[in-house]
């Protein structure tokens, strides 16, 4: 296993030396990065600025790392011995939760998807995925120090942001469609898992994914219950297409996993429709009731949650209960089956590819002959980072912007803008 200092060692070694930690200094570079900014502009299912009462990017991710804190901060509690010889570590798996987020680009998913088909289209197997580009502004594209490309993070926060810690194999069903790094990036993940030669995530990467389930599942249902867009009566009298729909998309799923998830389904059911009845038979307007109660059921959902997980001494270092992570997979098959899949996000998601669609082409096309002029100087950065490879600066162009920057550039390189030319797009 690794050694304080094995952990703490840095691949650029950059270091400035303060009064924080070597993780301390690692969270607080993610959290004033321009890449952490970007969220803010960014959607987490809604698009960004369309209701104040929907999540962002960043805001899903600050609550993240709250949650992956407090669940750090239990298991070194509940596990000292385990915790100390894994090397777990809550400023380690706080950065790690803050900076998981970082390479989606604009339009989350469906954006995400869409740059990896056309990556690989147009020459490069590597493709995109968010979690990889999220190492690559990490390694790569961040911006700190002049001597170094990246933030220069050490090799336990590195290794901690390594959700599917392996690169694409295109060979393999378990690494073509999720994957942590590029090839381009490659010395940088070798370095990050010089100490993990097998595909376990490390602890503190296990902890910033189980954090990550916990807030999607509770928090976004919480904005869509708020937006009235959840006829929650109809989902308790769903039971068997919701619970075969979450069997089917449980990744390596038990032999009981319709036990435990229609088991899961019932419990929920009880405690949403008993202890919260009001909350759920009446329209949601936000009365001080209203809004006492869904905040005492989000906080008993997340306290539940981050209860559930133990350090072990074993390759998979932390075990999820059963019990829990059924509830967790049924909650996010519900958020889903009656949000993801609805025809008017739909409607809008369709609209949003050909965006970014259009933007990728004209990007690609026109970097054939060097840096394109119609782009800003912020992203001749990208050029330089890119080895000549049109497709990959093509992709890292566009998961650099926000939403309204990607609306703007193609609104003015397809003259269906009215902006002021003196009104730059990208600052």
């Amino acid at each position: 296993m690794w050694t304080a200092a094995d952990r703490q060692r840095r691949f650029h070694d950059a270091n400035k030396i303060d009064q924080r930690t070597h993780f301390a200094r690692d969270r607080d570079r993610i959290l004033y990065s321009t890449a952490f900014h970007r969220l803010a502009g960014v959607t987490q299912v809604v698009r960004a600025g369309d209701q104040e009462v929907f999540h962002t990017r960043q805001q899903h991710t600050l609550k993240v790392a709250q949650v992956g804190r407090r669940l750090a901060e239990r298991c070194i509690v509940d596990h000292p011995r385990v915790a100390a010889r894994l090397g777990v570590h809550p400023e380690v798996v706080e950065a790690a939760c803050l900076a998981h987020d970082l390479g989606h680009p604009p339009f989350g998913h469906v954006g995400e998807y869409l740059l990896d088909e056309l990556t690989v289209q147009n020459g490069d197997p590597d493709g995109f995925e968010g979690n990889a580009q999220t190492f690559r502004i990490l390694t790569r594209l961040g911006i700190r120090f002049q001597e170094c490309v990246g933030l220069d993070l050490t090799r336990a926060t590195l290794a901690a942001c390594l959700k599917y810690p392996w690169l694409r194999d295109a060979t393999d069903p378990n690494k073509s469609k999720k994957w942590c790094a590029y090839k381009a990036d490659r010395p940088a993940f070798d370095f990050a898992r010089e100490f993990h030669p097998h595909d376990f995530k490390t602890a503190e990467a296990s902890l910033m994914d189980w954090a990550d389930d916990i807030a999607y599942s509770v928090h976004d249902l919480e904005d869509f219950h708020r937006a009235g867009a959840i006829n929650w009566m109809e989902v308790f009298t769903s039971h068997d297409t919701i619970v075969k729909a979450a069997v089917d998309r449980w990744h390596g799923a038990p032999q009981n996993a319709q036990r435990l998830l229609s088991d899961a389904f019932s419990r929920l059911h009880d405690l949403f429709l008993g202890t919260y009845d009001t909350l759920f038979f009446e329209t949601y307007v936000g009365t001080k009731d209203q809004r006492f109660q869904l905040r005492n059921l989000t906080s008993t959902l997340i306290g539940r949650y981050i209860n559930a997980a133990s350090l072990v001494a074993r390759p998979d270092p932390v075990s999820i209960r059963k019990k829990e992570l059924s509830e967790v997979l049924i909650l996010k098959q519900i958020f889903r089956s009656y949000i993801i899949e609805s025809p008017t996000l739909k409607a809008q998601q369709y609209g949003q590819k050909n965006i970014l669609k259009g933007l990728y082409e004209v990007i690609y096309s026109e970097s054939g002959k060097g840096f394109p002029s119609f782009l800003p100087p912020k992203l001749r950065y990208f050029w330089e980072m890119s080895e000549d490879s049109q497709p990959r600066f093509a992709a890292d162009c566009i998961a650099s912007l926000t939403e309204r920057e990607a609306v703007g550039m193609h609104g003015r390189l397809f003259g269906t803008s009215d902006s002021s030319v003196l009104d730059p797009i990208v600052r």
